[in-house]
């Protein structure tokens, strides 16, 4: 069976996609290009390194990647390094020693935190301490007795099964190293716990859609960890959709044919279902059908560039973040919130329930990550506009650019005028942007790239 990849070039052909005009200068481009090498190089971790005290040295017998550089995030961060992956800038000893370690740490046995919270069998990691390897399940800290509190779920967040798979399936996917998924870890194949991640997180048994509840509530997603969010969630089943799809490809290398039809079933039914659950009058995705259902930017876009949201649906959606950002209610040099202005649960709070003020972190601050997504969303139905926001997120860059010196620390995490700032030399501020820039360049480059 020919395998179909569910990326963004595969997406191109099957929405149809058409814009007049480009959204990115060949110019701009190669300095975002350039820039994303620079963040990731500074954000490796070799074997040896020691970090800044007390978290030690790189134990591990491999190089890892954390969210950033400097003294940023020091471990590394599952999903942050899975979101960089398709920059093709991780060599195939580097993703092989990731996938590993992550594989090695996932949890063989449920057990609970002195916090109260469970760790399932079969979770993955938050992040993994880089000196004795030891895996933290949970946001918030890097101790391992103290971890699991209700501020960050009664469960571990539901994003870092699904990175886990995608994990996997790049590695496949450009090494065709399809050994890997029969390799012992701790008595169990690759390809095993690889479904069994999949299984982790609580969903619908008649439409598989990820959803919680008060009292077994875990993060929907870690670029919102500070965020209470229950009902049915839509972010991490947009991610499961993707890795329904990865599994599927995966089953077919190793000749499962009906595992992978039973994945691509699922894959279709969340398909189907996210649109049907989510959707509100304006096209935009709301975040849950409960506890923190505002209409979410990076939900939404999201689903645009991954084909959930296509046609009519996909129309609307950029139309709204079009207006929004042409009204100066989403971005602010070109990095975006994930609530638009006006949209915020109220004058207190964009989200909400929030353990972060409001118009900090993540509960409305400015972040670069999602830019390519919402850019890509908007140039479906307004290409100029979509050249205006990433123009305005390229000029940024530039702006606080780590490598002309002492004085500079950008690409920012996130950040909030007039000071408000966090996270220096950050990852996914330019990696993920740039992921999409290139799917669009490599698509029809003539028309994405001014010469």
């Amino acid at each position: 069976m020919k395998r179909i990849l569910i990326t963004p070039i595969y997406l191109f052909l099957t929405m149809g996609w058409s814009i007049a005009q480009p959204i990115v200068t060949a110019e701009d481009f190669e300095f975002l290009k350039g820039l994303t090498q620079a963040v990731l190089d500074s954000s490796r971790i070799r074997p040896g390194q020691q970090l800044v005290s007390p978290f030690g040295a790189n134990n591990t017998g491999g190089t890892l990647i954390r969210p950033g550089g400097r003294e940023t995030y020091p471990s590394f961060w599952i999903r942050d390094y899975a979101m960089t992956l398709e920059t093709g800038f991780v060599t195939k000893e580097e993703q092989k020693h990731m996938l590993l370690l992550t594989a090695s740490t996932q949890c063989d046995q449920s057990w609970i935190t002195e916090g109260g919270s469970l760790v399932p069998f079969g979770a993955i990691a938050d992040h993994i301490r880089v000196d004795d390897l030891k895996p933290i399940y949970f946001p918030g800290t890097y101790d391992y007795d103290e971890q699991g509190v209700e501020a960050f779920g009664m469960t571990p967040p539901y994003c870092d099964q699904y990175y886990f798979i995608y994990m996997a399936d790049y590695y496949l996917r450009t090494t065709k190293d399809r050994n890997i998924l029969d390799k012992l870890i701790n008595g169990m194949r690759l390809v095993d716990r690889l479904e069994i991640a999949f299984k982790i997180p609580p969903s619908r048994q008649d439409n598989h859609l990820i959803y919680t509840n008060d009292t077994f509530r875990g993060v929907d997603f870690g670029f919102r960890d500070a965020i209470r969010i229950t009902g049915d969630l839509s972010y991490p089943s947009i991610l499961k959709y993707r890795a329904a799809y990865q599994l599927a490809a995966i089953f077919d290398e190793v000749g499962d044919r009906e595992k992978a039809r039973g994945y691509r079933q699922i894959a279709q039914q969340l398909k189907e279902a996210i649109p049907r659950t989510f959707l509100n009058k304006d096209g935009m995705l709301r975040a849950s059908t409960g506890k923190g259902g505002q209409a979410d930017v990076w939900g939404t876009a999201l689903a645009v560039y991954l084909g959930i949201l296509e046609g009519e649906n996909a129309k609307q959606a950029g139309q709204h973040l079009a207006q929004a950002y042409a009204a100066g209610k989403l971005a602010y040099k070109g990095s975006v919130r994930h609530i638009i202005h006006g949209e915020d649960f109220s004058e207190e709070t964009a989200w909400e329930d929030a353990i972060v003020p409001k118009n900090q972190y993540q509960n409305g601050a400015y972040w670069g990550t999602a830019t390519g997504w919402v850019a890509y969303a908007i140039a479906n139905v307004d290409a100029a506009v979509a050249s205006r926001l990433i123009s305005d997120y390229i000029a940024g860059l530039r702006e606080s650019d780590f490598r002309k010196g002492i004085g500079f620390s950008g690409p920012y995490e996130c950040y909030f005028p007039p000071q408000y700032t966090r996270g220096p030399v950050y990852l996914t501020t330019v990696s993920v942007p740039y992921i999409v820039l290139e799917s669009m360049r490599q698509k029809r480059k003539h028309t994405y790239l001014t010469q």
